[in-house]
């Protein structure tokens, strides 16, 4: 990755923001069903608010959004190498990016370890409890303001693709950091991009001056 080439470069950095254009989306609106299905049933201020879940529903969602901006950066500057303000934006973008992205993955994992372990009684929040104790996979008894019966299963089948989406985010997002990186010349890509880059400028102007040479 730190071997930016020229002419084939911009073209997979392009490919990469779409691609990490693509999977935001995806990521924010399975997000947003996870919550409009789930999530609102057990994160209401009159009840018991679970916190593994609303958080990583936020973050699920926030890391949706900011793939999503991270990946026209990337468009963008495919289309502009030489500007500096856009190399630097794709720099910080991809960064945060990719922070966001590692602890979206992580929550979710940890969220469906907790959901799996406890059989989801953290999804059966706001139900009343009648004869036995109650949890997601089995919700015979439970008095509830939704309908449990599919919770469990709908829950997990989202979140599992949820956090394999956000395993995707961060490799896309490292990976325009590090073409960001080797853009500004730093370390630990060093500084060969640039001296291509001057090396090009050099010979063009004395191409230019070639030429003007002959002319007159």
């Amino acid at each position: 990755m730190c071997n930016f080439d020229k002419d084939k470069g911009p073209r997979r950095l392009m490919k990469k923001g779409l691609v990490l254009i693509l999977v935001g989306h995806v990521n924010f609106i399975l997000g947003a069903i996870v919550h409009g299905s789930v999530l609102r049933h057990i994160s209401k201020p009159s009840q018991h608010i679970s916190t593994e879940y609303t958080v990583t529903n936020i973050i699920s969602v926030t890391s949706g959004l900011l793939s999503i901006a991270s990946g026209i950066i990337a468009i963008v500057v495919s289309r502009n190498l030489r500007i500096v303000k856009l190399q630097i934006g794709l720099l910080i973008s991809s960064f945060l990016n990719a922070l966001l992205s590692a602890a979206c993955c992580t929550g979710l994992i940890l969220a469906i370890s907790i959901t799996v372990t406890h059989q989801g009684k953290g999804l059966m929040m706001g139900c009343n409890e009648t004869v036995v104790p109650i949890n997601a996979r089995s919700p015979v008894g439970a008095q509830c303001p939704f309908d449990s019966t599919r919770i469990y299963d709908t829950t997990l089948a989202l979140w599992i693709p949820c956090a394999v989406l956000s395993a995707a985010e961060t490799g896309l997002s490292v990976w325009c950091f590090i073409v960001a990186l080797t853009l500004r010349g730093l370390l630990p890509c060093g500084n060969k991009y640039i001296k291509e880059q001057l090396e090009e400028m050099i010979s063009l102007v004395q191409g230019a001056a070639f030429f003007k040479k002959l002319k007159v």
